[in-house]
């Protein structure tokens, strides 16, 4: 193990112990679930990593995911034509591309795989899946079903993933209620992890295996530091019973598909929305620091590049050496973890995979764990939709939702910045894992 590795082991410590400092009842802390919450992380991250079976799952999970993704491009393809080829590319009568264009040949892809969550819904494989995940978060980690059931939803599915718990949202303690929404902010919808992984595959191979990987980590990571911020002090309804995913089936296969491609467009316009709204606030806002920092520096006879993401880059810095990564590239991988904050994942992963196109980063490490600790709708963006998406479905808990969820947004970061460091600890520059 080199000592970058053996950094990152400690920093899960200082991270999780971080979030006990942020703990309003730091005597009432549930260890159990910090114990089971670190056991679980390292021992799938060891298997996939290490063990030659686990390496065979990974990349066989990996080939699954892009040629899903192949086949989720025809519909793009048949609609907008030459615009749908990618960078390096060639057309069926050998046009070239026109270039990379997110909102065509990334976005889209939304659609179709809500459609497809959607018909895995009504099957019953998707409801398996989440009773299955939620039974090994309720045994280990002593936490209660309802809240078990939701964050093992949040692996598969976005905000919708409150809906399968309904029936206990009114009843649902401070604690819970805490963990939901930083479960929503810690982890990624599955019909997202397709434009992140268009965006990344072509500088890291073996992205859309990382991405999968790091939703799995990043359930337990999130119980972990939703638990030390907000530990429970009443009892729950649910505490330690099994919970049943709350949904309405669809009449039959073909509306499931339908309902679910609805769905999927509409998620589709509100990231484009989101998009444009914060990226043109986080430009004004910049146009307002670069004249004020402009003030600054003739005063002091300094120069300095006034972002937003510059400076929370700097914020972010201390906490990228500490989850492992290189020194040369912690400044780098700091800005993206910064610039999440504002303009979401999206962004940043964008960034990421330009940084790693002009070898920018001189360790291949730093890669994997910047796409592990992004792994998460964690930014002021979706803290607006999970309160409003989780106070829709009970209004009469709006207002505890809005006083949770500053720290919400703060244990979903660092349950984000513990599932790169949990990577960090077995990525080496030799796996197969990084693509080389």
């Amino acid at each position: 193990m080199t000592y970058l590795q053996l950094i990152s082991l400690t920093g899960i410590l200082l991270l999780a112990l971080l979030a006990w400092l942020f703990s309003g009842q730091k005597r009432v802390i549930n260890w159990k679930v910090v114990i089971w919450g670190v056991a679980l992380q390292l021992t799938f991250a060891f298997f996939i990593f290490l063990v030659p079976a686990g390496i065979k799952f990974f990349l066989a999970i990996n080939s699954l995911v892009v040629e899903v993704l192949n086949s989720a491009t025809a519909g793009i393809k048949f609609l907008f034509g030459r615009l749908a080829i990618p960078p390096g590319a060639v057309g069926e009568n050998g046009e070239p591309s026109l270039g990379f264009i997110l909102a065509i040949q990334s976005l889209p892809t939304v659609v179709f795989f809500a459609a497809l969550v959607g018909a895995l819904y009504y099957l019953r494989v998707m409801p398996f899946l989440i009773q299955l995940f939620a039974r090994i978060f309720t045994r280990l980690m002593k936490v209660s079903g309802a809240e078990s059931l939701c964050v093992s939803s949040n692996i598969f599915v976005g905000v919708e993933s409150s809906v399968v718990v309904r029936p206990y949202l009114e009843q649902m303690t401070i604690s819970e209620l805490g963990t939901i929404l930083t479960a929503g902010m810690a982890t990624i919808a599955s019909s997202v992890l397709s434009v992140y992984v268009m965006v990344l595959k072509d500088g890291l191979p073996t992205i859309a295996g990382h991405l999968v990987s790091a939703s799995l980590l990043s359930a337990p990571a999130a119980l972990m530091t939703s638990k030390l911020i907000f530990p429970e002090t009443d009892k729950p309804i649910t505490l330690g019973l099994d919970v049943k995913p709350y949904y309405e089936k669809e009449d039959n296969l073909i509306m499931a598909i339908i309902n679910g491609a609805n769905a999927g467009l509409k998620l589709l316009g509100g990231i484009i929305a989101l998009l444009l709204a914060f990226l043109g606030l986080l430009a004004l806002l910049d146009l307002f620091l670069a004249w004020s920092g402009g003030q600054i520096n003739r005063l002091l006879g300094i120069s300095f590049d006034w972002k937003i993401a510059n400076l929370l880059g700097y914020v972010f810095y201390p906490f990228t050496l500490v989850i492992g990564v290189h020194p040369h590239d912690a400044l780098a991988v700091a800005r993206l973890l910064g610039e999440r904050v504002v303009a979401t994942e999206l962004v940043s992963y964008q960034h990421l995979a330009e940084l790693i196109k002009s070898g920018a980063l001189v360790d291949p490490r730093s890669a994997v764990i910047a796409s592990y600790a992004l792994c998460g709708f964690a930014h002021v963006a979706s803290l607006a939709i999970f309160v409003g998406g989780i106070g829709a479905l009970v209004p009469s808990r709006l207002k505890d939702l809005s006083r949770l969820g500053l720290k919400a947004l703060l244990a979903a970061t660092l349950a984000c910045l513990i599932t790169g460091a949990v990577a960090g600890v077995f990525a080496s520059s030799s796996t197969i894992l990084l693509g080389r």
